[in-house]
């Protein structure tokens, strides 16, 4: 079972690089913000894997207190670029 946790923290952390990567050539904030979106969360995965691996409850509860306040900032810059319109 491990080393499926360890492939999925592989194709995570490639997620996170090729992100990263197109954060930095991204034509606009919306795809910008989406893009970090899919970043911050892959690296959620890699800590909720890892907390599996090494059998912490820490780590998953952390990944819990991240998962909600990255919901609440996807929400706010949603709102911040289309300028408040609904």
């Amino acid at each position: 079972m491990s080393i499926v946790l360890w492939v999925t923290v592989g194709m995570l952390g490639a997620t996170i690089l090729i992100g990263l990567f197109r954060v930095a050539t991204a034509p606009d904030a919306a795809s910008r913000a989406v893009v970090g979106d899919l970043v911050f969360f892959s690296a959620i995965g890699v800590i909720v894997l890892v907390g599996l691996l090494k059998a912490s409850a820490a780590a998953v509860d952390a990944a819990l207190i991240a998962s909600v306040l990255g919901i609440l900032a996807t929400v706010a810059l949603a709102r911040i670029l289309t300028r408040g319109r609904r």
